[in-house]
């Protein structure tokens, strides 16, 4: 398996999903409440996956993005397909609030991972 397998990014997206769903997950209802629920290790876990994957030159900037990015919305939507219980729930509102966290935490993790890559790709003179 190389670097360019287009196996890594699907391997990062369920890395990072497990990284921020796992405590989420466990998270009793009245405490699940978001943005405070996902202030977690689980947030550096996908800023980790997407500078992983940009760092050893997996894929493209924004393609490595969005793919560690939407482990965070995904994760919620995954809580509230498992969950019991059947109170209304703001989906657009947890949706946008789970999207934004995910694309913040991803985008320091790529522009991490980019500089790194930029950095080990230059010889020296």
């Amino acid at each position: 398996m190389t670097r360019s397998s287009p196996v890594w990014l699907p391997i990062g997206f369920a890395i990072a999903l497990i990284g921020v769903g796992f405590k989420y997950w466990q998270l009793p209802a009245d405490q699940a409440a978001l943005p405070a629920a996902l202030y977690t290790p689980g947030l550096a876990a996908v800023a980790a996956v997407a500078m992983l994957l940009r760092a050893f030159g997996t894929g493209r900037f924004l393609r490595i993005w969005v793919w560690a990015a939407i482990a965070v919305p995904v994760a919620v939507v995954l809580r509230h397909l498992l969950a019991d219980d059947t109170a209304t729930v703001a989906w657009s509102r947890e949706l946008s609030i789970a999207t934004l966290l995910g694309l913040g935490a991803s985008l320091i993790g790529t522009a991490i991972g980019s500089l790194l890559l930029l950095r080990s790709s230059r010889r020296p003179q």
